[in-house]
């Protein structure tokens, strides 16, 4: 046994109660799971926990994979205590986890269980509400071929079993392709990936980019830019595997947070649309077919399957900050979470009320809008006849997405 790590398979032969375990992570990463049992204490916050911390039994530290952790533990042995960081952190621990449940019961009885889960416990929650946006917003055609795109995490995987269960259920004809774009890929989180795609019942198709690689050394935005490259390169497969549609994981909490971030960090009033034509692939569109699922029944349904996902495949997780899908901070996104939260013990409709705000825009109280790239005033149409001036308005159409630029 090292000195100054300890592998999960050490931890289990350990006596119970000799050893307490600590999540260093932040709050975006925790609640994405943790080991059972285990504490959290942010790294940055350790140092002024270390009375709340008992000297008497080992602790063992971990992060994403094991590489903050060796320093938080240094540092606590320098303190006196016996300490040492997990090998290979809290994604050691995942795949130690998927190989024994792979001994304990075949995969196949595992994926029968979350389809049937989907189908009872979940109907309402998921699948209507999944079937609800399809038809509301007309995501889905005859003889659509779409790639329903994987990223490893809870809602992309969750969006794969709703489409096969779709694809059950529908009389019309439409083709499915589950599309894994692997940009880079660190071994442990690429195996995360092909487990739970097979303990699913997910028949994935993998291409693989070097997009990490060309990203690393951008100082500026590194994340946005990889956000765009990898949109692109998803577009740029699909379309050569004959699909004409691309489909992602946003969640109607995504929705309401965007909604937010635009207006207090970008000073703009925008959302997620929920289909869009893509304005660089010719024929190609994108839909977001969970715009009106909950995140909270999507956690609810993860942790009912006893199913464990990983926050972000990104090969540097551990070593830079996290980020969205569309390379923005998850640190303001979760700021925006905690203040939804917040707004909502005031008032219990104010998540509903941010989603429909989008949907009721008048124009006639807006001082300035945007319409294809032109800033227009609401000097232009101030003086004219109120009848023809609302007339004007009318026909102004629907911005496009902002957020969807390839």
């Amino acid at each position: 046994m090292s000195e100054t790590e300890i592998t999960w398979g050490e931890v289990k032969v350990l006596e119970e109660g000799s050893y307490s375990l600590i999540d260093i992570r932040d709050d975006s990463s925790v609640a994405y799971g943790m080991i059972p049992g285990a504490r959290q204490i942010v790294q940055s916050k350790l140092e002024e926990s270390l009375e709340e911390l008992p000297k008497d039994r080992l602790l063992i530290l971990y992060c994403m994979r094991g590489i903050f952790s060796v320093d938080a533990a240094e540092m606590l042995r320098e303190h006196g205590f016996q300490a040492k960081s997990l090998k290979g952190g809290y994604a050691s621990w995942l795949v130690s986890q998927m190989e024994e449940e792979k001994e304990q019961d075949p995969e196949q009885n595992r994926a029968a269980e979350i389809e049937l889960s989907i189908r009872k416990k979940f109907h309402r929650a998921l699948f209507s509400q999944f079937a609800k946006a399809i038809r509301e917003y007309d995501l889905v055609q005859e003889n659509d071929k779409i790639a329903v795109c994987i990223s490893g995490g809870k809602d992309s995987m969750l969006m794969a079993k709703l489409f096969q269960e779709l694809k059950r259920h529908n009389k019309f004809h439409f083709e499915l392709v589950f599309l894994v774009m692997d940009p880079g890929y660190s071994e442990v989180n690429r195996k995360v990936i092909e487990n739970n795609a097979k303990l699913m019942g997910i028949p994935i198709t993998v291409f693989e980019t070097e997009i990490f690689d060309a990203v690393y050394d951008i100082e500026k935005s590194p994340c946005y830019v990889c956000a765009r490259m990898r949109r692109g390169y998803l577009y740029s497969k699909a379309k050569e595997l004959g699909c004409n549609k691309i489909a992602l994981g946003h969640h109607y909490d995504d929705v309401i947070e965007t909604i937010l971030m635009g207006m207090l960090y970008s000073a703009q009033v925008q959302t997620m649309m929920p289909k869009l034509h893509s304005t660089n692939f010719e024929g190609m569109e994108l839909i977001r077919p969970m715009y009106l699922i909950r995140e909270d029944d999507i956690k609810h349904w993860r942790d009912y399957n006893g199913l464990h996902f990983i926050q972000c495949a990104c090969r540097f997780t551990d070593t830079c900050t996290t980020c969205d899908p569309d390379g923005r901070s998850v640190s303001k996104r979760m700021e925006i979470k905690n203040l939804i939260a917040e707004l909502k013990k005031v008032n219990p409709f104010v998540e509903g009320n941010i989603f429909r705000s989008v949907e009721n825009v008048n124009l006639s109280t807006v001082v300035a809008y945007k319409k294809d790239g032109l800033k227009h005033s609401f000097l232009e149409t101030y003086d004219e006849p109120k009848g023809k001036a609302e007339e004007k308005q009318e026909t102004q159409g629907k911005t496009s997405d902002p957020t969807e630029k390839e």
